[in-house]
């Protein structure tokens, strides 16, 4: 599993924020987290969309490779402004009462249209008290919201570091389900599994049985428990 200062990291996204939004937008963004509350959060976290605007970023080479570094298999070239101004607002919130924090953070995800529910979930990585946001992270994967999975899917490694095997089976079949790009999910060699070998081959069968075509990335992650026959036969159809 990954190994990465969330510190650093957020020193890296503040490089990137301030060259994707104003200097105005910017100064405001500082000031909001000055001695942050659970109260000035959710206030800030609601208005950040009209201070950043929600224009595409971009990422130098430097700071991608700083990413990199990191140890996280992380990419923010397809993320909008104010996406990763909410990521990195919520770094900034600190609370010693767990209790208290997870009130909060957890209040903004009862709350949350669709778009803020993509930032808060690409958050989890970064949020405090980690254990705390399991049940949470595992009823987004009950999403219907292609883009809200995807920030709980795609170079997302809260998942793969947190999430119970039943939880984890459910969102890599979910992601072939949805016709995800599973190649994006992080952890999935860390994660196999099979119990989720063995779902995957019975959702092979299915489609097969359909006549609808079946992803590659599910060979890949059953390979490791059957034998090399038996792969070969159920990619010719013989379950």
């Amino acid at each position: 599993m990954a190994v990465y200062n969330a510190s650093e990291l957020t020193l890296i996204l503040s490089d990137i924020i301030k060259e994707n939004i104003t200097v105005e937008a910017w100064d405001w963004l500082q000031t909001q987290t000055n001695g942050i509350n659970n109260s000035g959060i959710s206030t800030t976290f609601g208005l950040l969309p009209r201070k950043t605007g929600k224009a595409q970023i971009q990422v130098s080479s430097g700071q991608q490779g700083l990413i990199n570094a990191s140890k996280l298999d992380l990419t923010y070239n397809n993320w909008t402004a104010d996406r990763l101004s909410r990521v990195w607002l919520l770094t900034q919130y600190r609370e010693e009462d767990q209790d208290k924090y997870f009130r909060t953070i957890e209040n903004l995800f009862s709350a949350a249209e669709m778009n803020e529910q993509v930032a808060l979930y690409s958050t989890l990585p970064f949020l405090s008290y980690p254990q705390l946001w399991v049940k949470r992270c595992a009823e987004g994967i009950r999403s219907n919201i292609g883009i809200v999975l995807e920030a709980i899917m795609y170079h997302n490694p809260y998942p793969a570091e947190n999430l119970p095997e039943p939880a984890w089976n459910q969102m890599v079949l979910k992601a072939f389900f949805t016709d995800k790009q599973v190649n994006k999910i992080y952890g999935l060699d860390d994660r196999a599994n099979s119990e989720l070998a063995r779902i995957l081959i019975d959702y092979a069968r299915e489609r097969h049985a359909a006549g609808r075509d079946i992803n590659s990335m599910l060979w890949y992650l059953v390979e490791k428990f059957v034998t090399e026959q038996q792969l070969n036969n159920m990619k010719q159809g013989h379950f």
